[in-house]
């Protein structure tokens, strides 16, 4: 018997989501459909810039990682993340939503000193598309300490995000957890988390996956970019190499995922979509809740797809909690 279902590691970061036009975007040298890494002075800059749409700003509990073990725990699953928040009020909010979601975290995750807790701001425009501003603030320095190595033991699942590639703590965090892991008999799961990761840090990637994860996450684009291909039946011959088994997120389309031994197309769901924020992370949570309660693949990437379907019909990266029983009853 595990203690947990899935351990987490990622970035801990309070999303603040603002709702932007395109020229919204032009105007203030924002990136579209990206991450793009910024500093405090850029972030407040941006949101001094944005004061008059402040009204419909909307406050999370976020980072990728996160997204996807909170989507977890509300599917059912027993959950642990390692994170880092500093000694703020966004750290107190921080650790209080973990604890509300049914998320344990290592009892050293207490207010740091010094530093300021990560924010990211979420910037949507009409047509539900993106665009994610991120200062890390104290996650850039997560590290090894971070680890929990007995949770981890105690779990039968690893996750890790690929945004920690882009800090040298981060990777090394992850490269550890994942050695961890399977020194002890834990699967591993990875996503590529954004196309800017893959474009910036693909070696550093390369070195997270090792020689190969349990599972790979990653959507189109991703695919693409880090295989180096022009076609996602030839992304997917090429992803083989780096996992036992894979997801690759098609938006409307659905998904195609792999089960070691057969490609399964995983029908869309139709949704108007009207934020995509948060959209991969929730198809990773809830494919992992159904590789967990060993569902067959294309009936974890049916339950994936519906549940990043809602997310992307909503505003946030979360569902209500009745919104999760409801996706789960043609399951159960």
């Amino acid at each position: 018997m595990h203690q947990y279902d899935l351990y987490g590691i990622g970035a801990a970061l309070l999303d603040t989501e603002i709702e932007v036009s395109d020229s919204d975007l032009q105007r203030l040298g924002v990136d579209k459909g990206v991450m793009t890494l910024v500093d405090d002075r850029r972030q407040r800059q941006l949101v001094g810039n944005l004061e008059d749409h402040l009204v419909t700003a909307k406050r999370a509990c976020g980072g990728s990682g996160a997204n996807t073990v909170i989507a977890a725990s509300y599917f059912g699953l027993r959950t642990f993340y390692s994170c880092k928040v500093a000694a703020d009020e966004n750290g107190d909010f921080y650790r209080a939503d973990l604890t509300s979601a049914g998320v344990d975290y290592p009892s050293a995750l207490t207010q740091a000193d010094g530093g300021i807790t990560g924010k990211c701001l979420v910037l949507v425009t009409p047509d539900a598309e993106r665009s994610m501003n991120t200062f890390l603030g104290i996650s850039a320095e997560l590290s090894v300490a971070e680890l929990d190595r007995e949770a981890l033991a105690a779990s039968r699942w690893a996750y890790i995000e690929g945004y920690l590639v882009s800090s040298p703590t981060g990777r090394t965090a992850a490269i550890a957890l994942r050695e961890q892991a399977e020194a002890a008999g834990v699967k591993t799961a990875l996503s590529l988390s954004d196309p800017a990761m893959v474009h910036l840090f693909h070696d550093g990637l390369l070195e997270m996956i090792g020689d190969g994860v349990d599972m790979l996450f990653c959507n189109r684009d991703e695919a693409l970019h880090f295989t180096d291909t022009q076609t996602i039946e030839d992304a997917a011959r090429a992803l083989t190499r780096y996992c036992r088994s894979f997801a690759i997120t098609l938006g409307a389309e659905g998904a195609l995922v792999w089960d070691g031994e057969q490609q399964h197309r995983v029908s869309g769901t139709k949704v108007h979509a009207i934020d995509t924020n948060g959209a991969g992370d929730m198809f990773a949570g809830a494919f992992l809740y159904g590789i967990n309660r060993e569902l067959p693949f294309p009936e974890a990437g049916e339950l994936a797809c519906r549940a990043a379907g809602q997310v992307v019909s909503q505003y946030g990266p979360r569902l209500r909690a009745e919104q999760y029983e409801e996706l789960l009853a043609p399951v159960v």
